[in-house]
C-alpha cells in the first residue's frame, strides 16, 4: 500500500479537523469535571467502523507501539511539570501504591473475576494487571483542578507516573508465556529489576542532562524544550535498550530535569504541555478506533460493570490500606486516595498487549476493559471534588483576590510577575512599602485604568490594579507567597496569626 501527496492531503485536513475539535472539547469536559479522554475515545469511536465515516483501524501491534509512545510523552509532560517539593512529602506512599498497592489490586481482582466471571487464570491475572494502573493523564488533568492538600496530590501523582512499569512488566510476560517458565519469583524479579534500573537510568539521565543544559548556550530558545525533552526520551531509550523499564527512566527523568534551575523553564513546561495534549488526543482517538461497537453486548458491560465495582469496591480500597503501611495516613485522606484512583489510557493500551501477541480471548478482555474505563470514569471523575469535601480533605478554596502569571528572565536568572489586586483583595489601601517583599523583588510598575505609573514606597494601591513585580529567581515563591498573604490578611500578614490556617502537608 502506497502513501501518495493525495492522500497526505486528505490525512492533513481531517487530522487537523479532528484535532481542533478535540482541543475544543477540552472546554466541554472541564466544565463537566470529566477527564477528556472520554470525548476523545468517543470521537474515535465516531470515527471508527461503527460510525458514519468507517474508517478501517484493526492493527493492534501498530495500536500497541503508538500506545506506547505517546504514554511515554505523557508521563515525561508529567514529571516536567510536577513540583518535587509537593511530591517529596508523600513519594513513599506514592512508590507503595505503584508497587505494594498494584500487586495487590492484581491478586484481588485476578480471583474476583475468575470466581464472579468464570474467566480461566491467565485471562483473570490479566485483567487485574491491565486494570489495576491509574492514568498519569487523567490523574494530572482532573487532580490539578481539585484544591486538594499536597499530602494527597503528590501521593497520586507519584501512584500514576510509576505504576506503569510493574504492570507493563507483567502483562507482557504473561502474554508472550514466559511467566510460565520463568516462576512467580522470576516474575517479581524481573519487575523489581526494570524498576531499580529503569530509575536508576532515569536520574543518570537528569542529572546529567541538567548538568548540560544549564552549561550550553544554543543558540536559538525554541531549542531548549526539544533538547530538554530528547534527554527524557534518552533515558527511555537507554532504559529499554538494556530490557528496563523506559516509563520509570522517562518519569525520573523528567521530574529531574523540571525540577532543576534550567534556561527557559517556563517556555520548555508550555511546549512539553502541548505535545502531551496532541499525545493524548492521537492516542484516545486511536484507541476509540480500536473499538468495534459490534463486539460490545449485555454479556460485556455487565462482565465489566462487575470487573469495576470488584476493583472499585474491593481491590483498590484494599491496596491503598496495605500501601499505607510505609507511611501512616488519616482514614479520610485513605479513602479519597482509594476512591480518587482513576483509570484512563494506561488500561486499554495494556490490553493491545495481548491483542497484539494473539492470545486466546484478548478481543473479549480489550472489550470489557474499554467498557469498564467508560462507565468509571464517568462515575468517579465528575464525583472527586464532591467527594472531597465530603471527606473533609478539600483545601479551604483560596477567593480570587490576586492573579499572578509569571514570565522568565533568562538572563539576569529573574522572574517577572504580572500581579492583578480582583476587588475582594485586602490588598487594596495597602502601600507599596507594606507589602514588605523578600530582598531583591519590588514593584517596577503599576497599570492603573490604562495609566502606567512608577510606585514609591507611599504609593497606595487599589482594586483593579495591574502590578509588574520583578524577583530574582530564588526568592519567586517567597515573594508570591508573600504577595497573597497580603491579599488575604491585609497589611498586617505575617504579624498577626492567619485566621483558619491549616497544615497543608
Amino acid at each position: 500500500m502506497t502513501f501518495d501527496v493525495h492522500q497526505l492531503d486528505t490525512f492533513v485536513l481531517v487530522g487537523a479537523v479532528v484535532t481542533l475539535a478535540a482541543i475544543l472539547a477540552v472546554r466541554v469536559s472541564a466544565g463537566a469535571g470529566l477527564p477528556s479522554l472520554l470525548i476523545y475515545l468517543l470521537i474515535g469511536v465516531f470515527l471508527g467502523e461503527g460510525g458514519p465515516f468507517a474508517i478501517p483501524f484493526d492493527d493492534a501491534q501498530l495500536a500497541h507501539a503508538l500506545g506506547f509512545g505517546a504514554l511515554a510523552i505523557i508521563l515525561a509532560e508529567g514529571g516536567l511539570t510536577t513540583d518535587w517539593r509537593q511530591m517529596r512529602p508523600s513519594i513513599r506512599l506514592g512508590v507503595s501504591l505503584a508497587t505494594l498497592g498494584v500487586a495487590v489490586s492484581v491478586a484481588v481482582v485476578a480471583v474476583g473475576s475468575h470466581l464472579l466471571l468464570g474467566l480461566p487464570w491467565e485471562l483473570a491475572i490479566l485483567l487485574g494487571a491491565i486494570c489495576s494502573p491509574t492514568d498519569a493523564a487523567a490523574v494530572f488533568s482532573v487532580l490539578r483542578v481539585v484544591p486538594l492538600p499536597k499530602r494527597l496530590t503528590g501521593a497520586l501523582e507519584a501512584e500514576s507516573g510509576l505504576n506503569d512499569a510493574p504492570t507493563v512488566v507483567l502483562v507482557g510476560v504473561i502474554s508472550t508465556g514466559a511467566a510460565g517458565d520463568a516462576g512467580l519469583l522470576g516474575v517479581a524479579g524481573t519487575i523489581v529489576f526494570e524498576l531499580l534500573a529503569g530509575g536508576l537510568i532515569g536520574v543518570a539521565c537528569g542529572v546529567a542532562g541538567a548538568w548540560l543544559m544549564r552549561r550550553v548556550a544554543l543558540p536559538s530558545s525554541g531549542l531548549y524544550p526539544l533538547a530538554v525533552l530528547s534527554l527524557a526520551f534518552t533515558a527511555y531509550g537507554a532504559a529499554s535498550a538494556v530490557h528496563a523499564s523506559g516509563f520509570a527512566a522517562i518519569y525520573v527523568a523528567a521530574l529531574i530535569l523540571g525540577n532543576s534551575e534550567l534556561p527557559h523553564r517556563v517556555a520548555t513546561r508550555s511546549f512539553a504541555e502541548g505535545i502531551a495534549w496532541l499525545a493524548q488526543i492521537g492516542l484516545f482517538v486511536m484507541l476509540g478506533l480500536l473499538l468495534s461497537p459490534g463486539r460490545i453486548d449485555l454479556a460485556t458491560v455487565a462482565q465489566a460493570l462487575v470487573t469495576g465495582l470488584v476493583l472499585t469496591l474491593v481491590a483498590r480500597p484494599l491496596s491503598v490500606v496495605a500501601s499505607s503501611v510505609v507511611q501512616r495516613m488519616g482514614v479520610r485522606d485513605l479513602a479519597f486516595i482509594s476512591w480518587a484512583g482513576l483509570r484512563g489510557a494506561v488500561p486499554i493500551v495494556l490490553a493491545t498487549i495481548p491483542l497484539a501477541e494473539g492470545v486466546d480471548g484478548a478481543d473479549d478482555l480489550f472489550d470489557i476493559v474499554f467498557v469498564m474505563v467508560v462507565v468509571y470514569t464517568l462515575l468517579t471523575g465528575p464525583t472527586l471534588p464532591l467527594v472531597a469535601r465530603l471527606l473533609g480533605v478539600a483545601r479551604r478554596s483560596e477567593p480570587r483576590g490576586l492573579d499572578v502569571e509569571a514570565a522568565p528572565l533568562e538572563r539576569v536568572a529573574a522572574d517577572l510577575l504580572q500581579v492583578t489586586i480582583a476587588p475582594t483583595s485586602k490588598m487594596h489601601g495597602v502601600e507599596v512599602g507594606e507589602l514588605r517583599l523578600p530582598a531583591g523583588a519590588s514593584v517596577s510598575l503599576v497599570i492603573r485604568a490604562g495609566e502606567v505609573l512608577v510606585p514609591e514606597r507611599r504609593t497606595v494601591l487599589r482594586s483593579g490594579d495591574d502590578l509588574v513585580v520583578v524577583t530574582p529567581r530564588k526568592q519567586r515563591e517567597g515573594t508570591e507567597a508573600r504577595l497573597r498573604q497580603v491579599s488575604q490578611n491585609g497589611r498586617l500578614a505575617r504579624w498577626v496569626p492567619e485566621r483558619g490556617a491549616r497544615e497543608d502537608g
